[in-house]
């Protein structure tokens, strides 16, 4: 053969030369995005985001609990044409897929909370702010191209009642769409990870932490180039010095009951949704107070150990509540197969919070994008390869599609 036809049929890839895009190319599952941002992060932060409660046994469960489930396909239908869209709580979202509340972005990666509601804006789908965001409700609201973006609200219950109500307030003025109420929050988790690393907010490191963080200075100068971090939506607490993670949590109010969310529920203009580990009997009695929906989380096993996977919890609360009723799941979601998975059993869709973490640390908003990007085409590739070519027709045939082992 001559070395003009070896040439011809060796086609050599030209280098990227964006070096953060080269690298998001290599990643083709989450997984690897995963790999990078633990390389990109000091251990004290990457173990903040991947770390658990207690023994982490509900941890490594909300991921196998997925994989509990096999598909039974249709075979010889035709699925030339998929649509992925769907219709969340009354507006169209173009993928079955959100992406949740998670505390404190910017210390995670300086872009913060406004690169995810970007990302999330230019897929079509929802995001929801957490209290505990390190960008304010009004900011992400009046940031640029988020105007018109699909703005949820997760809100904690606290003790200030005064400070809660404000909260509502303030985001129904922003333009908020959704208010998901946290119900799994009476007192905070025992996060063994952090608890060894030192990690607090404002940071309180152990020396074995100040040294991974020297070893990663990119990291540490983009923080230092960035505003102060803080609760930004409730900045000023604890007597005027600030709030930490030692002390926020106990703000919380352990007494919620209720008759606390039906008079929340009555002062928010919009849709309502609780947050949580709900049975069905909770999801029954969420459903007859007025809420519109519930978002099945055990807090990715952040909260309770030894809770059950929510992926488990959604057909007893479809069940239970009937069909015009939204049900959402999170905790374990890593592949597009779990958001097909999450449909056939009944749910609306499917919640990720660690994976598009790991997307933000290993490339900015691009590799937000890029996380939404390959969970999309998973779930569609498992849509067609199932034999079905809608998500009404995956939720009508769901539970013919799935076997458990």
């Amino acid at each position: 053969m001559k070395a003009r036809e070896v040439r011809a049929l060796i086609k050599v890839k030209p280098p990227r030369i964006d070096r953060r895009a080269a690298r998001l190319d290599a990643c083709i599952t989450i997984e690897d995005l995963h790999r990078l941002a633990r390389r990109r992060l000091p251990r004290p932060v990457a173990d903040y985001v991947d770390g658990g409660a207690d023994e982490e046994l509900t941890l490594a469960d909300n991921v196998a609990a997925f994989r509990r489930w096999q598909f039974t396909p249709s075979v010889l239908t035709d699925v030339a044409t998929i649509d992925t869209s769907t219709t969340l709580l009354g507006r169209r979202s173009a993928l079955p897929l959100g992406l949740a509340p998670t505390g404190y972005t910017r210390m995670i990666s300086s872009p913060g909370e406004p690169a995810v509601a970007g990302a999330a804006a230019r897929a079509e789908v929802p995001y929801v702010l957490s209290t505990m965001a390190s960008t304010s409700l009004e900011d992400l609201a009046s940031h640029r191209g988020l105007k018109d973006a699909d703005r949820w609200f997760q809100l904690y219950i606290w003790k200030d009642r005064d400070l809660t109500a404000q909260l509502v307030r303030r985001a129904a003025t922003a333009g908020y769409r959704v208010l998901e109420i946290a119900v799994d929050t009476a007192v905070s988790g025992y996060r063994v990870r952090d608890a060894r690393n030192g990690l607090t907010i404002p940071p309180h490191m152990t020396l074995k932490g100040l040294v991974d963080i020297g070893m990663r200075p990119g990291y540490w100068t983009k923080m230092l180039a960035s505003p102060a971090l803080e609760f930004a939506n409730v900045s000023g607490g604890a007597g005027g010095e600030g709030y930490t993670i030692d002390n926020i949590t106990k703000q919380f109010d352990p007494s919620v009951s209720w008759d606390d969310l039906a008079r929340i529920r009555d002062s928010w203009p919009g849709a309502v949704v609780l947050k949580g580990p709900l049975g069905p009997e909770d999801t029954v009695r969420a459903r007859d107070l007025g809420i519109d929906g519930v978002h099945l989380s055990n807090h990715g096993g952040r909260q309770l150990d030894r809770a059950v996977a929510p992926i488990d919890l959604v057909a007893p609360a479809r069940d239970a509540a009937g069909q015009d009723f939204a049900v959402f799941v999170d905790s374990g979601v890593r592949h597009g197969a779990d958001i097909a998975t999450a449909l056939a059993l009944g749910a609306d869709a499917a919640f990720i919070g660690r994976p598009y973490l790991w997307g933000l640390v290993a490339g900015g908003e691009a590799g937000v994008d890029k996380v939404i990007g390959l969970l999309s085409d998973q779930f569609t590739r498992t849509m067609a390869l199932l034999g079905v070519t809608n998500i009404d027709e995956l939720r009508k045939r769901g539970r013919t599609l799935l076997k458990q082992h």
